[in-house]
């Protein structure tokens, strides 16, 4: 594991292994034992993208293992202005220990790593977000025990969310069922992942069919950062794409729900519905910052 890019890089042993190291580092954080493992290393930290939980999350868990987080936004950065990615990347390998980006463009991220010497962590892209995930995954094993046996349903827009749970959650043995519009469904590189499980993997246009015998529901905003201009347009595509009392009632009965936020209340995800699961919710937001201090470890204490 050089890079973090992208799930479907990942193996199911890689993410077990990121897991436990992310659970044995949650341990540490609540019991006081420090745990320096990135000591004198930086990371520098490119946002195309705004965001409040991926900054605060990084920033501090590199603190917390003894590094030293760089922010550096699009305004810092020559990168989109006129200079090469693959010469930014290979100037900031130069003075950096690892980088993570949260952009747009997928390609932009695995140029980095192309042209770079140093870890790259995606932090988001509109192709995936497996950093999210990885944080989703820990989240469930938290309240489950296990991955077995297990359905998750994701209720939405076929997006980057979609995709990373789709892969992460088959690689590790859960079964998976989406419901999205049909102009709103994951790219064909996903889908023809997804197919290799057969029976393991459903996707339909009716939340309440991909709802029944869940054990773990999922969704996400109808419209994401830089579709602001469609969002009117997909709330008329989403309408009956909600996470609500009605389709909790096709799940199981212990069934937990998970929002990688920001949520909005009313549209994906009712507000009894939200807070009703509002620990789950809220554990998983915090499980980012250790998913992501054992990436960091995993990528970056060589």
């Amino acid at each position: 594991m050089k890079h973090l890019l992208k799930m479907l890089d990942l193996s199911t042993e890689e993410i077990i292994e990121i897991l436990n190291l992310a659970d044995q580092l949650k341990y540490e954080l609540k019991h006081g034992i420090p745990h320096p493992h990135l000591k004198g290393k930086t990371l520098g930290m490119i946002f195309q993208k705004a965001s409040t939980r991926t900054r605060v999350s990084f920033e501090t868990g590199m603190y917390q293992l003894g590094g030293y987080p760089l922010f550096l936004s699009s305004n810092d950065l020559q990168i989109g202005r006129g200079e090469p990615v693959q010469d930014t990347a290979r100037v900031l390998s130069r003075y950096l220990d690892g980088i993570m980006i949260r952009t747009f463009e997928q390609k932009e991220v695995e140029d980095l790593a192309q042209y770079g010497s140093i870890p790259i962590i995606n932090g988001l892209t509109d192709f995936c977000h497996p950093c999210q995930v990885l944080a989703d995954l820990m989240t469930i094993r938290e309240f489950k025990g296990s991955f077995d046996g297990l359905k998750m349903c994701f209720i939405g827009d076929g997006n980057n969310m979609a995709n990373s749970l789709i892969v992460g959650c088959l690689k590790v043995g859960m079964s998976v069922s989406i419901a999205c519009p049909d102009d709103y469904q994951p790219p064909k590189e996903i889908l023809d992942f997804a197919k290799t499980y057969g029976d393991k993997f459903e996707m339909t246009n009716s939340p309440m069919q991909a709802a029944k015998g869940s054990d773990v529901l999922i969704t996400d905003v109808w419209a994401s950062m830089g579709q602001e201009g469609e969002a009117e347009k997909r709330k008329k595509a989403f309408a009956g794409y909600q996470i609500n009392d009605e389709l909790m009632a096709q799940a199981n009965a212990e069934a937990m729900v998970l929002h990688c936020l920001p949520a909005h209340r009313e549209e994906e995800i009712t507000e009894k519905v939200f807070e009703a699961h509002a620990n789950e919710i809220f554990e998983e937001a915090e499980n980012r910052l250790h998913a992501q201090k054992a990436v960091m470890v995993k990528l970056m204490a060589q």
